[in-house]
């Protein structure tokens, strides 16, 4: 059974989150523009402009799940990974030992 986590914990993670979600919509947003601008400006055959903007979205869809998906691995809370404030790696300190902050 978890801990409950303060609402400072909760707080941070909400905002890593939304961070993560933010992130990732301007990401993917610049490649699908990115890789879409050709049919504005180079003016593509009429043939071409579906499938070439099927493929910007598909490709800046995929970049915002990676995104997504790295930010949210990058910025584990440490309550979510089970570990202890001021212990490293969330190991209980051993008695009979001195601590490295001490």
């Amino acid at each position: 059974m978890s801990p409950t986590r303060t609402q400072d914990e909760r707080d941070t993670i909400t905002v890593e989150i939304v961070f993560a979600l933010v992130s990732a919509a301007f990401v993917g947003g610049i490649v699908f523009l990115g890789l879409g601008s050709p049919i504005v400006w180079a003016g593509m055959p009429w043939s071409w402009e579906g499938p070439w903007l099927a493929v910007s979205a598909l490709l800046g869809l995929a970049t915002f799940i990676v995104r997504l998906l790295w930010v949210l691995r990058w910025h584990r809370h440490p309550a979510l990974l089970g570990h202890q404030p001021g212990l490293p790696g969330g190991q209980p300190s051993q008695p009979g030992r001195t601590s490295p902050d001490s």
